[in-house]
């Protein structure tokens, strides 16, 4: 009798195990076909600045398991464009966003209602500048950025910049990127005796060109952006700028077309691809573990001379730019 007792207990035990393992299973199989969706939206998100953004995230989204797209869209955005983005690709079963915020107060707002439905990392730029920013983000320090670019300059004209005149361009002006890097820049230069005749903000669409071109002639163009940079690029290869120096920020193949030959003098290059790959594996955390709140990161910035741009420890970031 105790003998069948105990047999009967093992049995059950054993059957408790297998019942336990067919669930695991189970879950598992379910998690690998329906696994969490992550929607990015920036801007112009065909233009080849985001291509190292995006390969990272690709790498990111297969190391954690994650169905990952990138929403199409114009070049410009405004905040109201945005929000129906964003609707749209939570209503599609979007379980968490990565996006380049629209500045403006609006887009705060916007974001802190949607912010409550999914979770939201920020990407390339804070919605404030400072450090008192309601949503994480991941981006370079531009501050930094922008004051490395400026000793770069000091350092070619060994300090003589007196009646040297300048010009800023950047593709906006109230993007909290845009103006720490400004700021960072004018830092730089504050005893250098260098005259900024203008400092422009512009999107660099169709016709961008033709508006840095009528610009009054500099000495020197610092570009605050990809986009920027690019169209200065392309201004001083049809010999636009009237022989102006070009020193800028970029991220894409373009860029380091111009730098490689001789057109742009010197190329600060924030790490676009940790940017993608960190942003996409810190909200995997926190889809992971509810208990896990995201953490703001800064990703690293490289300065590249024409000398350097081929070096070995430069073309794992060319490679990046290229997918």
């Amino acid at each position: 009798m105790k003998n069948d007792k105990k047999t009967f207990i093992l049995i059950e035990a054993v059957l408790a195990v297998l019942i336990l393992v067919l669930a695991i299973v189970m879950i598992s199989e379910k998690r690998q076909d329906d696994r969490y969706k992550i929607s990015v939206v920036v801007p112009n998100s065909d233009d080849r600045q985001w291509s190292a953004f995006k390969y990272g995230l690709r790498m990111a989204a297969a190391d954690n398991n994650i169905e990952m797209s990138v929403a199409s869209t114009a070049e410009t955005l405004t905040a109201q464009e945005e929000e129906r983005l964003l609707r749209d690709e939570i209503e599609n079963g979007a379980d968490a966003l990565i996006l380049y915020p629209v500045p403006g107060e609006e887009t705060e707002e916007m974001l802190q209602e949607i912010g409550k439905k999914v979770p939201i990392m920020l990407v390339g730029s804070a919605l404030t500048d400072g450090e008192d920013t309601v949503f994480p983000v991941t981006e370079p320090d531009h501050y930094t950025m922008g004051k490395a670019l400026g000793e770069e300059l000091i350092k070619d004209y060994e300090g003589k910049l007196d009646g040297k005149t300048l010009g800023i361009l950047s593709e906006t002006t109230d993007s909290a990127a845009v103006i720490s890097r400004e700021m960072g820049f004018r830092a730089a230069l504050a005893d250098s005796n260098v005259r900024i005749r203008w400092a422009v903000g512009h999107p660099f669409t169709e016709g961008g060109e033709s508006f840095l071109g009528v610009q009054p002639a500099v000495d020197i163009i610092a570009a605050l952006d990809d986009s920027s940079l690019t169209a200065a690029g392309e201004c001083a290869a049809s010999d636009s700028l009237h022989g102006a120096r070009i020193y800028g920020i970029g991220n894409s193949t373009e860029a380091a077309y111009y730098l490689d030959t001789g057109v742009v003098e010197c190329l600060l290059v924030a790490d676009e691809f940790n940017l993608g790959y960190q942003s996409l594996n810190e909200i995997a955390k926190e889809l992971d573990d509810y208990l896990y709140h995201m953490q703001s990161i800064e990703v690293y910035h490289t300065i590249i001379r024409k000398e350097e741009l081929f070096s070995e420890e430069n073309q794992e970031i060319l490679f990046t730019m290229s997918q």
